[in-house]
Formats: structure tokens, C-alpha cells, sequence
């Protein structure tokens, strides 16, 4: 988050993650999808070099394994903030709960350093949408693809669900007692993923009960008990806990479309259309009704306007 000038107040000085009151920006990421956004927004990416720097930079300092998959130092890094599936990791700290300046405080002691907060025993997430940010990222900058390597580690045939892979989770969790949130089908946005593996997003998840009767696309199944239709819990605003968002469909409806499931690609653009019209562009919506929440005039809301039209 980048502050344009503008000293943080003491308030957000507790909360936001910077080393000093003077920084200009945060000191943590958020999902890595600069140069692919670049690819389709702007051009090449490899024509840009300090697109190569950033990904040198993400490499030297969150690919903790060397095997080119990223991990994260706090939950709103990967941009889902206080989704249920980071309770069992965090705990009292988690994003949204009282504890989290504590976890803040922490990582700023240790510099915002993966490493060092790793090697003191704190947790550390490989996390699902991050790293498929990071595959088409590398894609589009005509790097090596980390899709394989995130299939070896996040995939996990029984369940048929993408999971994080948490270290020094202050709670562990078999992978069927974790929250079943949406990120699950984020893979189905990768060019490169098996088909196999997409079909079986697609028919077991995506088009279930557990998702597809809702505004698309729910953020936690529809049946699961960490499933919540508000966006406050102990009167903190708590994201990502069931309310539907509408770069999630997004990333859905790519791979759809890429798996041949047109009918469907089309009825989930319908649906979400119906509602951005009677709702206006807002930053996400009830999973039931589609009554808005959140924020006025959401940029990332207009995605919907590719899905509804996507030969213009």
C-alpha cells in the first residue's frame, strides 16, 4: 500500500505494516500479479526490466524452499484477509481479530523478514492464490512455469481441493476440517493446468451446491460452518467469510471457458450481471441475495463487464 506522501497517523501507525512512521509504502506484498496484469493491460512484460526486478526480489526473499513457490508472513499478503482458512494458522492473531497489531508488531521486529520469521518459529503459509498469481505472473514474463511444483505441494487428491501448505500453523488441521473458501478453484485461471484436475474443480466444487446457488462466487462454501452472509464479526470487519466477490468469479469463469464449460461460463456472467446492474459496481456482495456491501464504484467489479461480454 502505497501512502503518496502522506505521513501515517499514530492509529494506522499500529495497524499498517511499516517499519517506521516515515515509510512511504507497506513492507509486506500482495499477490503477485504485476506482470500478468501488465501482459493484458499494457504489453510485454519482458520489455519492462523492473518487472525482472520485482521477480528477483520475490524470489531472493519468499521463495523459502528455492523450489520458485512464494510464502507468506501474514494472512492480508494474499489479498483474502481474514478468510477462515488462516483461523487454525494464526489464531488470535489473524487478520481481523483483536490480536493482529500483535502479529504486525512482531513481523516489524524481524524486519518483515520471511526468513528470520520463519527461523523463529512463526508461522508462514504457502498459499494457493498467491502462487497461481505467481505462475501466470511468470508466465506472461516467459519464465519457467511454477504450476507443476504447485500441483507436487498444494494439490491433494483426496479431498480434491487446493490447500496451503502452513508452517508453524499454531493449530494443526486435517485437510478435510479446513474451511472450504473459494481460492480452492483459483487454478482454474492457469493456462497450464491439467485438464484432469480442472474437471474435477469444475463438477465436484465449482458447480456443487456448495457454490454454485450462490452470487457467484461465494468466498466460503455455502454449507460450511466458518460460512458467514455478514462482513462484521465482534465489531471488526472481517473479509473474505462468505460474502461473494466478484474477481473471484472472474478467475472461475476463465477457466470455464477454457475447459469448454461455455453454458455455465455464461449463466455465472448472467447472474453476476444481473446483480452489478441493480447493485452498481460495489466491492461485494451478500452470497444469497446479492444485496451490495463494501465499497462504492470497485474498480475490480467491472471485470464482471468482461464476463458479460467477452468478445468486446
Amino acid at each position: 500500500m502505497i501512502f503518496w506522501g502522506r505521513p501515517l497517523n499514530l492509529e494506522r501507525l499500529v495497524r499498517y505494516n511499516v517499519a517506521r512512521r516515515k515509510d512511504p509504502m507497506t513492507r509486506t506484498i500482495q499477490p503477485p500479479l504485476l506482470a500478468w496484469a501488465w501482459s493484458l493491460a499494457v504489453g510485454d512484460p519482458r520489455l519492462e526490466p523492473r518487472l525482472a526486478e520485482h521477480h528477483a526480489w520475490l524470489r531472493e526473499h519468499r521463495d523459502l524452499d528455492g523450489d520458485g513457490l512464494l510464502w507468506l508472513i501474514q494472512p492480508d499478503e494474499s489479498g483474502l484477509d481474514a478468510s477462515p482458512k488462516y483461523d487454525h494458522v494464526w489464531g488470535p492473531y489473524a487478520q481481523g481479530r483483536r490480536g493482529f497489531p500483535w502479529l504486525i508488531h512482531h513481523n516489524r521486529r524481524r524486519g518483515f523478514d520471511a526468513r528470520r520469521i520463519a527461523a523463529d518459529g512463526r508461522p508462514v503459509v504457502c498459499e494457493v492464490l498467491t502462487n497461481v498469481m505467481w505462475s501466470l505472473s511468470r508466465q506472461a514474463s516467459g519464465e519457467p512455469s511454477t504450476t507443476p511444483v504447485l500441483i507436487d505441494r498444494l494439490w491433494n487428491e483426496a479431498t480434491g481441493r487446493f490447500l496451503d501448505d502452513a508452517r508453524n500453523a499454531r493449530t494443526a488441521l486435517s485437510p478435510d476440517r479446513v474451511p472450504f473458501t473459494w481460492d480452492t478453484l483459483a487454478p482454474l485461471a492457469l493456462p497450464d493446468l491439467p485438464e484432469a484436475i480442472g474437471r474435477r474443480l469444475v463438477e465436484e466444487t465449482l458447480l456443487s451446491d456448495r457454490f454454485w446457488p450462490g452470487v457467484p462466487l461465494p468466498s466460503v462454501a455455502l454449507d460450511d460452518p466458518k460460512h458467514s452472509d455478514r462482513d462484521h464479526y465482534w465489531g471488526l470487519r472481517r473479509y473474505w467469510r462468505g460474502p461473494s466477490w466478484t474477481n473471484a468469479a472472474w478467475l472461475a469463469w476463465l477457466g470455464l471457458r477454457r475447459l469448454g464449460y461455455d453454458a455455465e461460463a455464461a449463466g455465472m456472467a448472467e447472474r453476476l450481471a444481473a446483480v452489478v446492474l441493480r447493485e452498481g459496481l460495489r466491492e461485494y456482495y451478500h452470497p444469497r441475495t446479492g444485496a451490495c456491501m463494501g465499497a462504492t464504484d470497485f474498480g475490480w467489479t467491472a471485470l464482471a463487464l468482461e464476463m458479460a461480454e467477452p468478445e468486446r
